[in-house]
């Protein structure tokens, strides 16, 4: 599905209007350099690695001025690793705003009957505390985190594989030790994948080292970029865990230097936006051009038809990719 029918099927018209088509481009449409611009390459990090190294070597392969990821990975853990390539490394901060969803082996120090061990990892789901570990690289102060779903996928004797969905900024290997305290005789994780972050996950399709280069050989190299369009994704697919708002062409240059959307410059709109919600805001081609807070529910907005809509926290958009409509004083 493009994202551009994802937009027409989650939100409803509110001011129905036209985009002209000498202006930006749909996402799916991007071609060449263009795809680097505004694409995320939904890397599957091997192991023995760490985060900084493969985002390196992805930006020397794909011959980009930025780069960047989203959620520190260890270097014994696999998994989705987002890199954001120039213009897209903006939205990168925003997927962390998702859940992640992890598969991971806990071994327990000693025999436990199964029903003490689910149990007990029924009592981590919800809200729990947790202190981050001492190898970490935040401060480790007590903090809240929200523990979506935690399912065993299988056991043997010691060993259990679990389904952790969580919010982001969760510790698994701390997760796992905190409840081979609970259970009295101590636990460790000895093996951890990422497979999902935020709306993007491994089902969605995963990438290799490998992948990147073959890609960009045929790209730089023969200037085919059938490779590179499976490589790097467009970053709008990585943005879906966040309530859309499509606007008019007239609103996207004033968007890109800040300022607020105004109810008039609405499009479509996510119907179940509510007051503090985060937003994406995109162009009626399907184009992301920032995300902000909602300063008012969908409700009051169908309601007045005036006033203001959003504020923009984060420009991901070009400057000057459509037209400047609006008159200076």
């Amino acid at each position: 599905m493009s994202v551009r029918e994802w937009l027409a099927n989650r939100t409803v018209g509110l001011f129905e209007t036209e985009t002209n088509p000498n202006y930006g481009k749909a996402p799916e449409e991007r071609r060449g350099k263009e795809i680097l611009d505004y694409g995320f390459v939904p890397l599957d990090k091997p192991v023995n690695h760490n985060s900084f190294e493969v985002v390196s070597w992805v930006k020397r392969l794909l011959r980009v001025n930025r780069a960047g990821h989203s959620g520190t990975l260890d270097p014994l853990v696999s998994g989705l690793l987002p890199i954001g390539l120039n213009y897209a490394t903006r939205a990168l901060s925003f997927l962390l705003l998702g859940e992640k969803e992890y598969i991971a082996v806990m071994k327990l120090h000693d025999d436990v009957d199964e029903g003490s061990v689910r149990n007990t990892i029924n009592l981590f789901t919800g809200m729990i505390y947790q202190r981050p570990p001492v190898r970490s690289s935040v401060k480790r102060s007590l903090r809240v985190r929200r523990i979506y779903r935690l399912d065993v996928i299988e056991h043997d004797s010691r060993l259990y594989m679990l389904d952790a969905v969580v919010e982001s900024g969760t510790y698994i290997r701390k997760l796992i030790y905190d409840m081979g305290e609970i259970l009295g005789v101590g636990a460790t994780m000895v093996d951890l994948r990422r497979v999902k972050v935020a709306s993007y996950s491994e089902a969605d399709g995963l990438v290799t080292l490998q992948d990147v280069w073959d890609a960009s050989y045929d790209f730089y190299n023969s200037g085919n970029d059938e490779k590179l369009r499976r490589v790097v994704q467009p970053i709008e697919r990585a943005l879906r865990h966040l309530k859309p708002v499509v606007v008019k062409d007239s609103a996207v240059e004033a968007l890109c230097n800040g300022s607020y959307l105004a109810v008039p410059g609405i499009a479509r709109l996510d119907p179940t936006m509510n007051q503090n919600d985060f937003v994406a805001m995109y162009t009626l081609k399907g184009e992301i051009v920032a995300v902000g807070r909602a300063t008012a529910s969908y409700q009051q907005i169908e309601e007045s038809q005036k006033g203001i809509a959003a504020r923009v926290d984060r420009v991901i958009m070009k400057q000057g990719t459509y037209p400047k409509l609006w008159k200076a004083d």
